[in-house]
């Protein structure tokens, strides 16, 4: 029987379009993109290009765009680029307690040269209040970093509201939208940030390169040096046939955005209903409003998500636990911890998050095998 894969918040396969606008900037367009030739010109075009298209997914200006390797480079670098550009000002960051480890972990390495950070909490949603971040500002603070969307359950966080509250006290604010570009509208005119994280993998594009918008005017000193690329910001020559992709796939979930957010809520509601009605002691984890349209975290009493994931992957059938970046970790995610669930119910959760390609017969096929699934680990616990 085909597989079955449910773990777009992980990774998605790249388009067919995608690929075959980057395949001839692997041979025929090779240049180097810093080269003033011809072969040099053309490659550096297709970047502009893809510039340009990256922009349009959020609404911002194609040189407030800087390409990077990924989500991960792009958190980093708005973290200790702004960090290093305010040094004078201050070195406190506000965060949340549920971030994504490519937040948590530099922060946490920055700390032991003297930044400090506050992880305001969030409610039993995953939501963040406009009041706790407020409370958590202090004279020092010179950065907030927030995702819209969270990794794992797909709460939707208010950073429209949250924006006011920096903006009222001059403050840098950077969001982590690599799980929500391509899923939800991202409109950095309308969310009020500064700095904003995305990742082509994420989107149907290919893995090894993202995007971080800087806003006009915003200092950030660079992570990388040895070159001019990306405005002085980001040395190295560029992945063109990678940024290439990004460009065509940012175009593509800009324009299947409506289409394809309606087909995930319809997937995850009927995936939804069915555990709740079939399956017994289970505990939702992703909040039913203001969330991710693709993606259900629930938890199962008297489980392990890993042997639940174990026993449906020899089903065929890939869910995850949580983060991928997370994976093999025997930890409790951190992310339920934030929410109030103990140790015990945040090793029994299944993320399950659908994309383009999946069908309501998967769904189906997902609903009859995993009841029994669950039978077998919570009677495996119990020899």
């Amino acid at each position: 029987m085909r597989p079955i894969y449910l773990d777009y918040n992980a990774t998605t396969p790249v388009r067919p379009e995608v690929v075959e606008a980057m395949l001839p900037y692997l041979h025929t367009h090779f240049g180097n993109p810093s080269s003033v030739h011809w072969a040099g010109r053309r490659a550096k075009q297709g970047i502009e290009t893809a510039r340009e298209h990256v922009a349009a997914l959020i609404h911002c200006r194609a040189t407030e765009i800087l390409f990077t390797s990924g989500g991960t480079e792009s958190n980093n670098l708005a973290l200790a680029g702004v960090l290093r550009s305010k040094r004078s000002q201050g070195s406190h960051v506000v965060t949340t307690a549920i971030e994504h480890s490519s937040i948590l972990e530099p922060l946490q390495a920055l700390a032991d040269g003297g930044v400090s950070f506050t992880q305001i909490p969030v409610n039993n949603e995953g939501r963040v209040s406009t009041n706790d971040l407020s409370a958590a500002i202090r004279p020092d603070t010179v950065l907030v970093s927030i995702s819209v969307a969270n990794h794992e359950i797909g709460a939707i966080q208010p950073i429209a509201a949250l924006s006011r509250v920096t903006k009222e006290r001059q403050i840098l604010f950077h969001v982590d939208a690599v799980q929500a570009a391509g899923k939800l509208p991202v409109d950095i005119n309308t969310l009020g940030v500064d700095l904003l994280s995305l990742s082509a993998h994420k989107i149907y594009g290919p893995k090894g390169v993202g995007a971080l918008y800087v806003r006009k005017g915003t200092g950030i000193t660079p992570l990388m040096y040895g070159g001019p690329q990306e405005r002085e910001k980001r040395a190295g020559t560029e992945n063109v046939a990678a940024i290439v992709g990004f460009g065509v796939a940012a175009t593509l979930a800009a324009q299947e955005l409506e289409t394809n957010a309606a087909h995930y809520l319809r997937l995850t509601s009927s995936l939804r209903a069915g555990i709740v009605q079939r399956i017994a002691g289970t505990c939702l984890n992703s909040p039913t409003q203001d969330c991710l349209p693709n993606t259900v975290n629930i938890g199962f009493a008297e489980a392990t998500g890993e042997g639940l994931m174990m026993g449906l992957d020899l089903a065929g059938i890939a869910v995850s636990t949580g983060s991928a970046c997370a994976a093999g970790s025997l930890e409790p995610s951190h992310v339920l911890l934030a929410l109030g669930r103990d140790p015990e119910a945040a090793k029994s959760a299944l993320r399950f998050s659908v994309g383009k390609e999946t069908t309501e017969a998967e769904i189906d096929r997902v609903l009859d095998v995993l009841p029994g699934v669950v039978e077998r680990v919570r009677a495996a616990r119990l020899q």
